[in-house]
């Protein structure tokens, strides 16, 4: 091939990115290194220019085209072609062909020997060669590698479904044992929750872990049917009815542990979305500290939930851990001296010393209705699971004004928009100002992974935003990947939170109806309330998370 002779930390120099200095710090690293690294995943890991920003200035001085290849179709039979092994170690990919040429991916276009190793495998054509980020080659390697590993089980579920076999109510079918394997690797990875969605050509399996989707599975579309049939069996659903969503659970013993599953399925183009959530007991048994909720932070929650009576919200997007970090407060606080009822859709964890109420709509038992009726079971503590419309919201406020304790959850970006809501609901703001208690924002961050944690530096412009909250002397840390943490970086998550405490003050600002941005500013000059960017900034510094993650959830 021809080879375009070009220096990327002379470019770099040129393009503004680096200094000479920074050019010989790099070059260091690498000797350090043993040169294990490429000089561009150095600039990178270094903050000295993104991986996307490095692709498009080598696209662009190369003449080479720029790839998304998670838009394009892989020619996985052409993939397979190529041994796993020389893929993985040079981080590039072969993804289609023509009669002409043959179309390779390459994160370094620059790395002359990987390029051309690749061309010797295979030399039947000329390679036509485009840039791709990194983390898109590994992800169509990773998809290579998961078609192969399951090749034989596939074809055991094919010859069953040709011989009828799958429609037999079988533990030891080849499909009842796909579906252990896919429940067994969710569990094994921590995950939360586990999504099977069909397309005209395959199956795909992703696992969510830490709040993330990743592809764990695909198959061919022919097994879908047998697979979806016997997960709907597991889940006592209806089989034949395919317009419709349905819901179900179901238990299974895996690793020598039970597991509950919350099933989900939804018709789509191509059949039906099917949703496991992975709902494990010991979840519930977490601290408020154990969740990330600490420091100020931890001491003004537990003032709050000492309360008698008011409300008390926790608030943030769906998928923020509001409902767990209700679970932590409510197995905290209980007590065989107080009466707790909950109300909730669905019930998903069994809570000791509690009465747990599952809502219907079908049947016209809603929220509203359900916090009606446990009045007048004489509870201290009452646990909503969200506050959805304004006769819920009303019921829950006159229940703290005449003695009880209300947690319960709304839908907003940060704290101080909560009394916004409550307002657009239809709440008069003096019966805000007399329930309200306090108010918790969270969101959940991705913790670094602590076996292959390590120093880094952080890009000069995420830098810029946060420079003047930042000490002197700081260190910032990531995760480099490895197998504990299949190589994401990340194992686990925590809470980034933000706390605005109701005084005397803030209840008269609400009072005369005065706007979130006066009470947020009041709040924070007071001491009663600090922005969540804070303890986000506060968990970087000291290596729980990177602040891309904090930057990713937080709005600064």
């Amino acid at each position: 091939m021809n080879q375009k002779k070009i220096r990327l930390g002379d470019l770099l120099i040129e393009k503004g990115f680096i200094s000479q200095e920074d050019l010989l710090k790099v070059l260091q690293i690498q000797k350090e290194e043993r040169y294990r690294y490429k000089i561009g995943e150095i600039f990178v890991n270094e903050g000295f220019v993104s991986e996307k920003e490095l692709a498009e200035i080598l696209s662009a001085q190369l003449n080479l085209e720029f790839i998304d290849l998670y838009a394009q179709k892989i020619n996985f039979e052409l993939l397979s072609k190529y041994p796993l092994s020389i893929l993985k170690s040079h981080n590039l990919v072969p993804f289609d062909e023509t009669e002409k040429e043959i179309y390779v991916a390459v994160f370094d276009p620059l790395d002359y020997e990987s390029i051309e190793t690749i061309e010797r495998v295979i030399p039947t054509k000329p390679l036509k060669i485009f840039i791709a980020l990194k983390n898109d080659i590994l992800y169509v390697i990773d998809r290579l590698e998961i078609k192969t590993s399951t090749k034989i089980l596939i074809d055991s579920i094919k010859n069953d479904i040709n011989s009828g076999k799958y429609r037999n109510d079988n533990e030891q079918s080849s499909v009842m044992k796909l579906i252990e394997l896919i429940i067994k690797d969710a569990i094994n990875k921590n995950a939360s929750d586990i999504h099977i969605e069909p397309d005209a050509l395959n199956v795909t399996v992703r696992d969510r872990v830490d709040g993330i989707l990743r592809e764990s599975f695909v198959f061919d579309i022919d097994i879908y049917n047998a697979l979806s049939s016997r997960i709907k069996i597991l889940g006592n659903l209806d089989i034949s009815e395919k317009r419709r969503s349905q819901d179900g659970r179901f238990a299974l013993k895996i690793n020598n542990g039970e597991y509950d599953f919350r099933l989900s399925t939804v018709p789509v183009m191509g059949g039906e979305s099917i949703v496991m959530r992975i709902l494990d007991q010991q979840k519930i048994l977490l601290k408020l500290n154990e969740l990330g909720i600490e420091n100020e932070n931890l001491i003004s929650f537990e003032e709050m939930s000492k309360s008698p009576y008011g409300i008390i919200l926790i608030t943030g997007p769906t998928g923020s851990g509001k409902t767990t970090t209700l679970y932590a407060t409510l197995n905290e606080i209980k007590s065989i001296e107080n009466k707790m009822i909950t109300i909730e859709d669905p019930i998903e964890y069994q809570l000791p010393l509690a009465q747990q109420i599952q809502i219907n709509e079908k049947i016209d038992y809603g929220f509203a209705n359900a916090l009606k009726s446990i009045l007048r079971q004489d509870p201290d503590i009452i646990m909503v699971g969200e506050i959805r419309d304004e006769e819920t919201l009303n019921i829950a406020t006159q229940a703290s004004l005449t003695g009880h304790l209300v947690l319960s959850t709304l839908h907003t970006n940060d704290a101080p928009s909560a009394i916004t809501r409550m307002i657009q609901m239809g709440l008069e703001p003096y019966l805000i100002s007399d329930s309200l208690v306090g108010i918790v924002a969270q969101r959940l961050v991705r913790k670094i992974c602590p076996y292959c944690k390590r120093e880094y530096r952080v890009q000069k412009n995420i830098l810029n935003k946060i420079q003047s909250h930042l000490p002197e002397k700081y260190t910032f840390f990531k995760g480099e990947g490895c197998d504990r943490c299949n190589f994401s970086g990340f194992l686990g998550r925590t809470v980034i939170s933000e706390i605005l405490k109701i005084d005397n003050v803030v209840s008269h600002m609400i009072a005369i109806s005065m706007n979130k941005y006066e009470i947020a500013k009041k709040a924070e000059e007071d001491g009663n309330y600090k922005p969540m960017i804070y303890d986000g900034i506060s968990k970087a510094l000291r290596g729980i998370t990177t602040i891309e993650e904090v930057l990713r959830v937080a709005k600064w």
